[in-house]
């Protein structure tokens, strides 16, 4: 039978009838004609069949005549005694006529009329006796709250009291019918869709018992009102339970609660005006509320309907608070079992083949189309990988805390969040395996390779549900073969170590030849500014540098490039470090160039790049490659400034150098050495000390490594602690270490002024005034670096000791420095 919500017109249920007035009128005479004669056989009492014969003739029907008489399949139909009897319509209240009262009614009669109102409102029909509650309106009311039903005052109280037992089952069903109905529509998705089929067929269980107890009414004498609660009253107690659940599934996005308790306080009389005024320009609370929903402007759960997760997580806390009650835990777990089946059937899709498969917005894992793999060749924040599909609800492996852009707020503080982004408890500890499951294989999709779902899978494998323990054994069985198929194809088929060697080698080794020879070949370039250094020259001398080795991997030499940053290393990394900057593209380097007052040289801004395909592009990403340009770029300026001091001391050793000005002589040879010790003792100490022994931690931990996330994460962990140790991750040894570097870097430029002095006081042609100037610049370079070293040093000793105890062979090697100067 179709469950509807009833209506309090008169004739609503003759409009459902497809029949003539003529053929309805000798349908209903007969089946009166018919209970007439039963009850007058079954002794019920006079004055009711009388009173069928009233209403009978009150239309003009002759009860002989023999239409339907012999059709006792149709009479004795159990649902065809529902339908209303002429004149004694069901909805004749508020202002139609009044049923007579019971008060002079005997008992027994009254419980025999009682009996078949009840049957009628079991399935929500109004009866004659016992009615719609007075304030239901069926068009103001919410049909999902179910129909209050009241009975008769003129019956026995005793009649009343069982009856009242009863009424709620009407209020149930009512309810419940009108819960299906609303929830079966297509936006509210296949979980729900699940849930009303569900709800359905055990409503069809009701409704069978409800033909049954009809049945015996019709046909023993002995059917009573206390055998009806006998065989009924284990259906209150199911009925109310799925009440429970469809009254909180109906109500939980229902935001006119907030609405109607702040609507429910006396307004002043400013606020009376505003909402007059906002009335008056169209845009009072009802449509500014809608207006808001509509644009995403409100609340942001607001318009999110209760799908998907979230009725799956309302049945699991519901069984799991009423785990005591053996129906309350029978009933709520045959429901999550069957409206999850969509649920599982979609996870199951995609931790099997990486396809995403959610129409309507349901899973736990949600996809942003807009990013392709695309983004991966030109993003620094690798949006492909840590963005393209995420969970719903925001968290992420690190266990990162906190509310993000898009993620739809709690239902109430602390509570719940709404729609899909509300993962079902059973799958709380799986979500970020379900997650990178699916991922690993999207991501061998996305490189041709075609992923179809496993044939092997067995009946009871289909079947799985989030209640049985061998769906998480099947969970964890294709996390593994998705993790282990991903790894293969990364390690082995796209050759990661070998490329990974390959960066370390060109980023890295501050002491190959490689580096060396590209310094001194690049030399003439380097000394310009940036904007006059020649890209295309600068890549011809790599292209060179590189094809003069011969090495394992020079295959992937083609990929190393030269670049050119946009500003000096040491003040974009104090923007980064102080917030005002992120790790981006270095084309957005190039927007503080302009404003450089001072022209930067190209030695300052050199920086190599690399470039490789997906799915490489996930493990050596834009991301991590821009920390090992970083750290390019810091061994590169440091070996710079080595072989300027170098080159300084390679002219001091001429001719003019050996003669005269001894104490001039030796206060500059000895600031030279100090600054030349500092630079190749921070150099050893970053290759040998920070960079050879975490490259050999990464090494061990990528042959044990077990997962895709480990693999990134192992190797992101790499270059950030190179970052940290190397110092270029706090401000204040950035700070100092900047001031001295830029000390030495400024001195060695000195190498050809100071030549020129040396010559000039040999020639005797400097002036007293050039020589206080030549003294001046030496003291200055002195009383410089002697300050600024201190202060570095104390600072490495400081953090040595505190933060970072990496940076203890570093203080003993500058100690070491500052007690030769002394």
């Amino acid at each position: 039978m179709e469950p509807y919500t009833p209506r309090t017109q008169t004739g609503s249920r003759k409009k459902n009838i497809t029949l003539s007035q003529k053929e309805y009128s000798k349908i209903t005479g007969t089946i009166a004609s018919v209970r007439r004669h039963r009850l007058h056989q079954d002794d019920i009492g006079e004055e009711f069949s009388n009173g069928r014969v009233h209403s009978s003739r009150h239309h003009g029907r002759d009860w002989d005549e023999p239409s339907f008489i012999a059709e006792t399949s149709f009479v004795k139909a159990p649902l065809n005694s529902r339908v209303s009897l002429g004149g004694n319509t069901i909805a004749n209240h508020k202002g139609k006529a009044k049923q007579e009262s019971l008060d002079h009614v005997p008992l027994d009669v009254q419980e025999a009329m009682i009996l078949e109102d009840l049957l009628y409102v079991l399935m929500g029909i109004e009866g004659e006796y016992i009615r719609f509650h007075q304030d239901y309106s069926p068009d103001e009311d919410d049909p999902i709250q179910g129909v209050r039903f009241v009975v008769d005052l003129s019956l026995d109280p005793s009649v009343r009291n069982l009856v009242e037992r009863l009424l709620p089952l009407g209020t149930y069903y009512t309810g419940i019918t009108a819960f299906i109905e609303h929830r079966s529509h297509l936006d509210y998705g296949l979980v729900n869709h699940a849930l009303c089929a569900a709800i359905r067929d055990m409503l069809k269980d009701y409704q069978t018992l409800l033909s049954q107890l009809e049945h015996s009414f019709n046909t023993s004498p002995q059917f009573s009102l206390q055998k009806l609660w006998f065989y009924i009253h284990p259906t209150v107690h199911t009925l109310s339970l799925i009440y429970q659940l469809t009254l909180q599934l109906g109500t939980a996005d229902d935001p006119s609660a907030d609405l109607s308790s702040s609507s429910s306080d006396s307004p002043s009389t400013s606020d009376a005006e505003e909402e007059a005024r906002n009335e008056a320009l169209g845009i009072g609370t009802a449509k500014l509320k809608s207006a808001l929903s509509e644009n995403g402007l409100g609340s942001s759960n607001a318009g999110i309907a209760v799908k998907g997760g979230e009725v799956l997580s309302i049945i699991y806390e519901r069984m799991q608070n009423m785990s005591g009650d053996p129906t309350a835990n029978m009933v709520y777990a045959t429901l999550l079992r069957e409206a999850g089946t969509p649920y599982v059937s979609m996870l199951k899709e995609w931790v099997m083949t990486g396809r995403l498969v959610d129409p309507y917005e349901e899973l736990m894992v949600k996809e942003s189309k807009f990013i392709n793999r695309g983004i991966l060749e030109m993003d620094y924040t690798d949006e492909y990988w840590e963005r393209r599909y995420t969970l719903r609800d925001g968290s992420t492996i690190s266990g990162s805390k906190g509310h993000k852009a898009g993620i739809p707020l709690p239902r109430s503080s602390g509570g719940r969040l709404p729609g899909g982004a509300c993962i079902p408890p059973l799958l709380e500890g799986w979500k970020h395996k379900i997650l990178l499951a699916g991922k690993y294989l999207n991501v061998i999709r996305e490189c041709g390779i075609e992923i179809r779902r496993s044939q092997n899978l067995s009946d009871d494998d289909e079947k799985l549900s989030m209640d049985d323990e061998r769906f998480y054994t099947f969970l964890e069985d294709a996390y593994t073969h998705a993790n282990q198929t991903l790894l293969q194809l990364l390690l082995k088929d796209q050759d990661l170590i070998p490329r990974l060697r390959s960066l370390k080698r060109y980023f890295f080794l501050s002491q190959s030849f490689f580096l060396t020879h590209l310094l001194d070949l690049s030399a003439n370039e380097l000394r310009k500014s940036t904007r006059s250094a020649s890209l295309v020259k600068l890549q011809s001398l790599l292209e060179l540098t590189l094809n003069t080795e011969e090495r394992e991997d020079t295959m992937f030499r083609e990929d190393v490039k030269v670049v050119m940053a946009g500003s000096g290393l040491y003040d974009w990394l104090m923007k980064i470090i102080i917030g005002e900057g992120e790790i981006g593209n270095l084309n957005e380097e190039k927007k503080d160039h302009k404003d450089d007052k001072k022209p930067l040289l190209a030695s300052d801004t050199l920086a190599l790049d690399y470039h490789v395909k997906f799915p490489l592009s996930l493990v050596i990403s834009r991301k991590t490659i821009l920390r090992y340009q970083l750290i390019f770029r810091f061994l590169l300026h440091l070996k710079h400034v080595e072989q300027s001091l170098g080159a300084m001391w390679i002219e001091q050793k001429t001719r003019p150098w050996r003669q005269r000005f001894e104490k001039w002589r030796q206060r500059v040879f000895l600031l030279r050495t100090r600054m030349l010790s500092f630079i190749q003792q921070i150099l050893s100490f970053a290759t040998f000390e920070v960079l050879e022994p975490n490259w050999r931690a990464l090494e061990g931990k990528l042959d044990k490594v077990g997962t895709v996330d480990e693999l990134l994460r192992d190797h992101l962990d790499f270059l950030d602690t190179c970052l940290k140790e190397c110092m270029l991750t706090s401000a204040k040894l950035l700070k100092a270490y900047n001031k001295l570097i830029v000390t030495c870097a400024t001195f060695a430029l000195y190498a050809a002024p100071y030549t020129k002095s040396a010559n000039q006081a040999i020639s005797e042609t400097e002036t007293a005034e050039g020589q206080r100037r030549r003294w001046e610049y030496q003291l200055k370079f002195e009383k410089n670096f002697d300050h600024w070293f201190k202060v570095f040093l104390d600072c490495v000793q400081f953090y040595a000791s505190s933060e970072n105890g990496s940076l203890l062979p570093l203080v003993v090697r500058l100690s070491s420095i500052s007690r030769r100067s002394s």
